[in-house]
């Protein structure tokens, strides 16, 4: 008997994008849409009909926005809910609100009229769907089935051009080459999450004291969206919290976040590190790519480096850990029992490339005392 596919509820006022993310959602073999609503009111309706597996919902709707909406579903029957949006500046700041009323992931509503760009945007809303349907939910009530790989090739709408090939970081930037780099100055810190880890990095860094080692992030997350998660930050933690820009200095007391859609890389000038904020193709299915960071940190950083892999799907980061580890730097992975998806720590402790295995409370502390025994 075949797997049970995931049944995702798509609630959105425009039928326009009812149908594009029903289209997109269906043409991959592990996804069915078991239904469409135009508003909460529906939407809660079909839910007492039947429970999805994970809810796509809109964020401005007629009769109740989709903030208050998800907000009495996650106090009344928790669903997985992969909030979708329009790609705006306004918006940004609401989905804040969404992530910490409980949204798993955060989607732009689906490109239309360019293939790549379809493309592209399938990639995402499929894989963030299939990381909410095996995302813990506190009060859960169903356990839907938890997939880490990426799916099969499915059969695309006409016209829309799959990339053909999965990459990796040799997209990017080449491999690390030679002797690993002796531990000559300050240690910096590259940390990677998806799936659950917009609220997972805020305990971590709300825990560093303002002298923190630098440190740089790649959370997947669209464009526009990480400069107020940047902002957000900034605002509770001692660190000071930026969204990365070409050039950036990597410096005590301040974490850059890769901006969505574009690859952020760490590079060295004699004992100083700076950041290269670069376009490219998706790597590891991404955009930015943990494994193009953590990559650069191994060519430029090596021993300096300390190297954390944390919430999420599938196996983004965890080759360019393995070439952290090789080239003398530190790892640590966070454990399954805090991680909202176990995808991306779980390849990294496979290929036998992390230190330290740690709950989510003890990360920061572990990063400290890495940084302090170099």
């Amino acid at each position: 008997m075949p797997p049970r596919k995931i049944r995702v509820l798509v609630v959105d006022d425009s039928a326009t994008v009812r149908q594009t993310l029903a289209d997109v959602l269906n043409s991959d073999p592990q996804i069915e849409v078991l239904g469409v609503a135009s508003d909460p009111f529906v939407a809660a309706r079909r839910i007492r009909d039947e429970i999805p597996d994970v809810i796509t919902l809109d964020v401005e709707m007629p009769r109740m926005d989709g903030i208050t909406f998800l907000r009495k579903l996650m106090s009344q029957h928790p669903v997985p809910v992969v909030m979708c949006s329009s790609l705006t500046e306004a918006g940004s700041e609401t989905l804040m609100q969404a992530l910490e009323a409980g949204a798993v992931d955060i989607i732009l509503k689906p490109k239309v009229g360019v293939a790549e760009a379809l493309a592209e945007s399938r990639i995402r809303i499929c894989d963030a769907v299939k990381a909410a349907a095996g995302a813990r939910i506190q009060g859960r009530r169903h356990a839907p089935p938890v997939l880490d790989a990426p799916s099969p090739r499915a059969n695309l709408s006409p016209g829309v051009r799959e990339p053909e090939k999965k990459l990796s970081a040799d997209a990017m930037l080449p491999p690390p080459s030679g002797r690993a780099m002796a531990r000559t100055t300050e240690s910096i810190i590259a940390i990677g999450a998806s799936t659950g880890g917009t609220e997972s990095l805020r305990q971590v860094l709300e825990a560093l004291p303002s002298a923190a080692p630098g440190i740089v992030i790649v959370q997947h997350m669209p464009e526009k969206f990480t400069a107020s998660f940047a902002k957000r930050l900034d605002s509770l933690c001692e660190v000071d919290v930026k969204e990365a820009a070409d050039g950036d200095a990597i410096l005590r007391g301040r974490v850059l976040i890769a901006p969505g859609n574009l690859h952020t890389m760490i590079e060295r000038s004699g004992a100083n590190y700076y950041v290269s904020v670069r376009p490219g193709p998706l790597v590891s299915r991404h955009r930015p790519s943990v494994d193009v960071l953590f990559r650069s940190a191994a060519r430029s950083a090596g021993a300096n480096a300390i190297g954390v892999i944390m919430t999420g799907m599938g196996d983004d980061g965890a080759r360019g850990m393995q070439e952290m580890k090789q080239a003398g730097a530190r790892t640590i992975a966070q454990d399954e029992a805090t991680s909202v998806v176990f995808g991306m720590p779980k390849e990294a402790i496979a290929l036998g490339c992390v230190d330290r295995v740690v709950a989510l409370s003890q990360i920061a502390p572990e990063m400290l005392r890495m940084a302090a025994a170099r």
